[in-house]
């Protein structure tokens, strides 16, 4: 048996199959001038590789119903691309080029694929922009055949697993949601990375910041995570497994005592009342959600939704993300908490969290989360973000909706975001589309800029929802995700916390409503000290609703009120020494 220990991250234990995740081989296109006795081999080749793929897709496709609506969609695309793969006109083009310019089949397939896609994209046409995606996508197989680069399909992990990867990227962690898996353990990323908070949001025990374990551990190996304790266990042997196994048995039946709250205010023992919400990335999350007792949901982060749409097969090509799958989308979560308030952000892509959309330009920037992410990426693409606003407001006669914008950094992004709210009410009215007219809008106040003018963003805005983990990334200037600085990541950290008591007394002075959605909104001791600054609306992971029930539920806000001032004059007089 090994022991690897690593940085705890969620809470839990559990027991499966290691499955390693492969690190990911970028494809390089290699560039060189051939002889013209070599055109037929290479030749040869590119058709071996088309035939491949299209036997792929063909197996596929076989797999897929021919009266489920998904299923349709899906057989649409695949057929698209054989046709492609088989267009006489192209082909005649590329073996042209290819043997006139004399370069390399695979620099010839890449480049006539993209100067092709390049001419779709340029017509003006949204149908025809959509195909210049599928070429890209689809000769993107072919050249992977090529040069024998076999991407890792992440739906090929099976339930039962614990997961040993590198990393997770954005779109592969919608496998949190589709498998039972047992476990995660990463070398890379922070305790409030995206793919942790999905971890917790699912129950799944994670582990980070175990370097090298890819190479460690084997696939089919059993394996034992401890998510408190940070401890990876490979090939235990069968007295330490029937100790965990014990171990779960226990964490299983403090999750049983705690159900008895499950329908329960979350109450002080004194009496006062706080607002338990959920953050939610799906709509299976939001059945999650109302079963575990929440008061509503204080954070849908509809870029998981748009990664889950996306992430429907590996190879599937960028499109549009209409306004009727949005609003579907929105019409269901809303539906299934009833009454009790949804508020829902817009578009949090770009940064770290990259979607494949032929609407969303994917930029090279030298510090994404300094960049074009968030409400920026909506200002500057009004269009998406009018589509979004439009399926919420068509949402919003289907229950308690409010809406949310998020990165805001001054008072003109704020003023930008309600100018083209209008414009959207206005078109609706035009159009005789029912819709909620009084609907409210707030902000996330994440950035050290919008805290310190939350005193005049308050007379804009209906609510304020502190985003606690991008607020102490950016207040520290610490990358959240990065193992090298992980330890000056600190949502305790006296300037953070200043920032929160600033942003609290602004919206008790506007008379608006605020609450914390970060990952402090979650955790014990943070929860205790939240509930003494003043903060009575707390927004967390499903899974942790409960637990803060049972947690409140044995202190007074007296209490609170000692516990949070303790702990910020300690940090006073650490500063003063």
């Amino acid at each position: 048996m090994e022991v690897f220990l690593g940085v705890p991250a969620a809470d839990g234990t559990g027991i499966g199959t290691a499955f390693v995740i492969p690190d990911a081989v970028k494809r390089a296109i290699p560039q060189h001038r051939i002889k013209i006795d070599q055109t037929n081999r290479g030749w040869e080749r590119f058709e071996l590789a088309c035939q491949s793929v299209i036997q792929d897709i063909t197996e596929q496709l076989e797999l897929l119903s021919k009266t489920d609506a998904k299923d349709k969609i899906q057989r649409e695309v695949y057929e698209t691309y054989i046709l492609m793969l088989e267009d006489p006109v192209f082909l005649k083009e590329l073996k042209d080029f290819y043997q006139r310019e004399l370069f390399n089949i695979e620099y010839s397939v890449n480049f006539k694929a993209e100067e092709y896609a390049s001419r779709l994209r340029q017509s003006g046409n949204d149908y025809l922009s959509e195909r210049a995606q599928d070429i890209t996508d689809i000769f993107g197989r072919v050249l992977d055949e090529m040069l024998d680069i076999h991407p890792f399909d992440i739906n090929s992990v099976p339930d039962g697993s614990v997961i040993i990867a590198t990393s997770l990227s954005s779109a592969d962690t919608i496998i949190l949601s589709k498998r039972k898996i047992s476990g995660l353990v990463l070398s890379e990323g922070g305790v409030s990375s995206h793919v942790v908070i999905l971890a917790r949001n699912y129950g799944i025990p994670t582990i980070l910041g175990i370097n090298g374990l890819v190479k460690k551990v084997h696939n089919g190996e059993t394996v034992i995570v401890d998510g408190k304790s940070a401890e990876l266990l490979v090939s235990p042997d069968k007295s330490t497994i029937q100790e965990y196994k014990l171990k779960i048995r226990e964490e299983f039946n403090r999750k049983q005592a705690l159900k008895a709250f499950l329908d329960k205010p979350a109450v002080t023992k004194d009496g006062i009342k706080f607002e338990l919400l959920a953050n939610i990335g799906t709509i299976e999350e939001a059945r999650i959600a109302k079963d575990e007792g929440a008061d509503g949901i204080g954070l849908f982060r509809t870029e998981f939704l748009f990664m889950s749409e996306n992430g429907a097969s590996l190879n599937a090509a960028a499109r549009s993300f209409s306004e009727q799958t949005q609003f579907e989308a929105y019409k269901a979560v809303l539906e299934i908490m009833g009454n009790k308030p949804v508020t829902i952000r817009t578009l949090d892509a770009g940064g770290d969290k990259l979607i494949n959309s032929v609407d969303i330009p994917i930029l090279d920037e030298k510090n994404p989360l300094m960049g074009l992410r968030a409400v920026r990426l909506s200002l500057a693409n009004p269009q998406v973000f009018k589509t979004q606003l439009r399926a919420l407001y068509r949402a919003s006669v289907y229950g308690n909706l409010k809406i949310m914008f998020p990165l805001i950094s001054s008072v003109s992004q704020v003023r930008e975001c309600l100018k083209i709210t209008k414009e959207v009410q206005s078109e609706l009215a035009a159009e005789n589309i029912p819709f909620k007219k009084d609907i409210p809008v707030g902000i996330m106040v994440e950035t050290a800029g919008a805290a310190l003018v939350s005193d005049c963003l308050g007379k804009l805005c209906d609510f304020f929802s502190l985003g606690t983990n991008d607020l102490t990334q950016y207040t520290l200037a610490v990358d959240r995700e990065n193992p090298h600085v992980a330890d000056l990541y600190n949502e305790f950290n006296l300037a953070v916390l200043r920032l929160i008591q600033m942003t609290l007394n602004s919206a008790q002075d506007a008379n608006i409503p605020v609450s914390v959605c970060g990952e402090m909104a979650g955790r014990a001791d943070s929860v205790m000290v939240l509930g003494g600054m003043g903060i009575r609306t707390l927004s967390m992971s499903p899974k942790l609703i409960s637990s803060t029930k049972e947690l409140l539920s044995r202190f007074s806000i007296k209490e609170l009120e000692a516990i949070s001032a303790k702990h910020l004059n300690e940090l006073s007089l650490i500063v003063e020494k």
